[in-house]
């Protein structure tokens, strides 16, 4: 089996920074695109950020230019550094990775609050 361990959210001030980290362990061969998606109270589940397994990324317009996502192969662990938290950033962050090319798994979520 596989499994998604997430951390690193918290409660930060508007302006502040927080780095989320997923690390994937199990029976894996290979892992595609790894995702990061938010949930707010109310709201759908949205795409966040991607990052492909060569490397190319691409993001929401609501964080283009905040928040970075990262992987490293070695450690079958991706990152979302994100910068300039806002009140609107509030939400329930998942991790989602494709493995194997097939299967889709995703983390148990970590909340992110963003006090104004």
């Amino acid at each position: 089996q596989v499994q998604l361990v997430e951390s690193g959210g918290g409660l930060v001030q508007a302006g502040g920074s927080l780095r989320l980290s997923c690390a994937v362990s199990g029976r894996i061969f290979s892992i595609g695109a790894m995702d990061w998606h938010r949930q707010a109270p109310g709201k759908e589940r949205e795409l966040v950020a991607r990052i492909t397994s060569a490397g190319f990324t691409n993001y929401a317009d609501s964080v283009k230019g905040r928040f970075t996502n990262s992987r490293d192969n070695a450690k079958n662990t991706v990152y979302l550094q994100m910068n300039s938290l806002k009140p609107e950033d509030t939400a329930v962050y998942y991790c989602k990775v494709r493995v194997q090319n097939f299967y889709d798994y995703w983390g148990q979520g970590t909340q992110v609050t963003v006090s104004s």
